[in-house]
């Protein structure tokens, strides 16, 4: 089979002005680059320029460490936040779990079949019950009880952890524990929640018996980037499906977790393919 072709990524978000597509093209084209894939989006009400542009790698006449230095002067005088990515470099995945491991075995199976392009060398859970899954296909299991006495000891291995394996990425599926601010800006923009999108409505325990109570005609899931705000992080991705006067708790809860685990998988797959820019409170979403 015919490897990937070895792109770059350059992913950038700056207030909107002229000539902005014009200087990245013709960064990219005076270095002997070839784009394959750009994408821009210009928010009027924030009044901010959004791009993703991949680029071929043979052909270009800078190293890959020297690309970053050669753009960077650009993008100062242009007022750019941006990172530079690279498709052949998987990025490291920890996945924290607790009881529910729906989203957790979607996951490592996407993963086994290649539709997630990274490395899962860790699954964290503050129970016992998801050791079995990870440990069948190889990766490492930490079990690390929380309580409100163990908490900020746990969350200090967990963050040793996280280091020790040099994670990129952190995947709440379904762990049931608020991180406190200190691990959320050990990895800014990189750890990604899924929870029922029934919030601000329906907040704690039991959402779906409540919302049964009310008779809601949809539910649905969000995917988000962990923020110290709880729950209002940049959302990635979401989905939702309707629900009858019909559907029981017991149903409501089944097509709920089906609806998380796919959106968790299509937001991390998006991640990982370096596909959203966040902006703000926003985020763009190129896929």
């Amino acid at each position: 089979m015919k490897s990937p072709r070895k792109t770059g990524i350059l992913l950038l978000t700056c207030p909107d002005r002229k000539g902005l597509v014009a200087a990245v093209s013709d960064f990219v084209v005076r270095h002997g680059g070839n784009i394959v894939h750009a994408d821009q989006h210009t928010d009027r009400e924030a009044r901010v320029f959004v791009q993703r542009v991949e680029f071929e790698l043979d052909g270009l006449d800078l190293a890959r460490d020297e690309i970053a230095p050669t753009f960077s002067p650009i993008a100062k005088q242009l007022g750019m936040d941006w990172r530079l990515r690279f498709s052949d470099e998987p990025r490291r995945v920890a996945i924290l779990v607790s009881k529910l491991g729906h989203c957790l075995c979607d996951l490592i199976s996407r993963w086994r079949m290649g539709e997630l392009r990274a490395e899962i060398p860790l699954v964290i859970s503050n129970h016992d019950e998801m050791r079995p899954v990870a440990e069948e296909v190889g990766i490492e299991f930490h079990h690390l009880p929380v309580d409100k006495t163990t908490r900020p000891e746990q969350e200090r291995k967990i963050l040793e952890l996280l280091r020790e394996a040099k994670i990129d990425l952190v995947v709440l599926a379904r762990y049931m524990q608020i991180l406190s601010n200190g691990m959320v800006d050990a990895y800014p923009d990189k750890i990604i929640n899924i929870h029922h999108s029934f919030l601000p409505a329906f907040a704690g325990a039991r959402p779906y018996h409540r919302a049964h109570d009310r008779g809601v005609k949809v539910i649905g899931a969000t995917a988000h980037y962990v923020t110290a705000e709880l729950d209002e992080g940049p959302i990635i991705e979401q989905d939702v499906v309707r629900v009858s006067h019909r559907n029981s708790v017991a149903d409501m809860i089944r097509k709920g977790r089906d609806l998380e685990k796919t959106v968790l998988a299509r937001a991390v797959a998006l991640h990982l393919a370096n596909r959203v820019v966040i902006y703000g409170h926003k985020t763009a979403v190129f896929d």
